[in-house]
């Protein structure tokens, strides 16, 4: 049990970690955004008419990906047991 309790909480906290750093990343993308207007206004047959702040994630998938990495932690987590004892 103490495995599957520390397997969930490697998972979790992997998973935390990651949103974390994606979230930083984008911010610091936006912060360090400097359009171009004057060149972009010269080509205004190029520019993009659509924007999109976000794409979709199925739900199901932050579910698979929370057992995936569960399953990795505790495979690691007994393998490094078996291997210290």
């Amino acid at each position: 049990m103490k495995v599957v309790l520390q397997a969930i909480i490697g998972s979790f906290s992997i998973h935390v970690i990651y949103a974390v750093v994606m979230m930083l990343v984008g911010y610091m993308k936006t912060k360090n955004y400097k359009p171009d207007i004057e060149s972009a206004w010269d080509k205004a047959a190029t520019l993009q008419n659509e924007v999109e702040f976000v794409s979709v994630t199925p739900p199901y998938f932050y579910a698979l990906s929370f057992l995936v990495v569960f399953v990795i932690c505790g495979i690691v987590i007994l393998s490094y047991e078996k291997v210290m004892n």
